[in-house]
């Protein structure tokens, strides 16, 4: 989950599902240090149905090796929804919220990035539920086109899950603004608390360059 409290929650909230909505590539990172970097291309492509019972916003992720476009992985749901401090409440603080999902049926769900006539077929039955994935979203907005978000995993935070039998370990952070998508996640080993795959020396430095914002569901 990613929360983020801030003045103007439903304006923020629509920008940031504005800022991530789209297909990026870090071409321009990895020619430039391709010993590090893997060129890949990410999607991160609005769901075009409603899964959830509460009012929110749900991107499907998935990436793919520029050579192996048809070969895309680590697929996953991103439900954004605001929620209040206490409801009841006049003068309650209001959050914004991110919770990473899991397909159950992985296969079936490959492609979408590209093929967003996939996720019509996504049931709330179908999604898996990844706990202790939970980032505090800060707003940082120097004027006009100088915005961004950025997502911290709070201290001995745990994003884990199983899957077919075998138990992954996640750690999760982001920054995204109107152009660019920088991604820290990178994959832990449970045992020695090292990264084994991901931004490993770095953040990957992914460049907007298509945008999937009119297909929200604002």
């Amino acid at each position: 989950m990613i929360l983020i409290k801030i003045k103007n929650q439903y304006e923020l909230f629509s920008r940031v599902n504005i800022f991530s909505a789209g297909e990026f590539d870090n071409s321009t990172q990895a020619i430039a240090d391709p010993a590090w970097y893997v060129q890949l291309r990410l999607w991160h492509r609005p769901v075009p149905i409603t899964l959830f019972p509460e009012p929110s916003i749900a991107l499907f992720a998935e990436q793919a090796n520029i050579l192996k476009l048809d070969q895309p992985y680590r697929p996953r749901v991103m439900q954004l929804r605001q929620l209040s401090d206490s409801p009841t409440s006049s003068d309650s603080s209001t959050s914004l919220q991110i919770q990473y999902y899991l397909p159950k049926d992985v296969p079936s769900i490959l492609g979408s990035g590209k093929n967003p006539e996939i996720l019509k077929q996504l049931k709330p039955s179908q999604m898996k539920f990844l706990p202790g994935c939970t980032l505090e979203v800060i707003n940082h907005n120097h004027g006009q086109d100088n915005e961004y978000f950025q997502g911290i995993l709070p201290p001995d935070a745990v994003c884990g899950f199983t899957y077919q039998s075998q138990y992954y370990q996640v750690e999760l952070g982001f920054e995204v603004n109107a152009q660019e998508f920088l991604s820290y996640d990178k994959g832990i080993d449970p045992q020695t608390g090292k990264g084994t795959w991901g931004a490993l020396l770095g953040q990957y430095k992914f460049m907007k360059s298509r945008s999937f914002s009119s297909e929200l569901m604002l």
